[in-house]
């Protein structure tokens, strides 16, 4: 079966569904890009996509060993490059509030995190700039 469908709605705007949920997602190209830059781009989303992994993963890694990782958040930078026109770098922080995780499980929680199978799936040439603030 199917994961989504993705229909173009002109003006450089597209939406896909997700089709178990229901649940849509409305794209739009960038201002650099032509776009009016009111949805997040289809780039946007492969760099969102990659911090939602490594905390999804970390959150499994979490339930497995009876561990609180705490408050997590993530702030995504994404840089373009031309010549083809792509994703250059993903710069991620990612956040830790009110954890109890002794030096030992941080470093469990990286290496999760690092092996989410987004990064897995991104080309070696995109450059992925990971730091941990916990």
């Amino acid at each position: 079966m199917p994961t989504s469908e993705v229909k173009y709605l002109g003006g450089l705007r597209t939406t896909a569904k997700h089709l178990k949920s229901g649940n849509e997602i409305i794209t739009d190209a960038p201002v650099d890009n032509h776009g009016k830059g009111e949805a997040f781009s289809p780039t946007d989303l492969v760099a969102t996509a990659l911090a939602q992994c490594m905390m999804t993963i970390i959150g499994i890694y979490a339930n497995n060993y009876n561990i609180d990782p705490g408050e997590m958040s993530a702030e995504i930078n994404k840089i373009m490059a031309s010549g083809p026109r792509r994703i250059e770098e993903i710069e991620i922080t990612l956040i830790f509030k009110g954890h109890n995780l002794d030096s030992k499980q941080k470093k469990k929680v990286e290496n999760a995190a690092l092996n989410c199978p987004v990064a897995k799936s991104l080309h070696s040439d995109l450059k992925q700039t990971v730091n941990f603030n916990f």
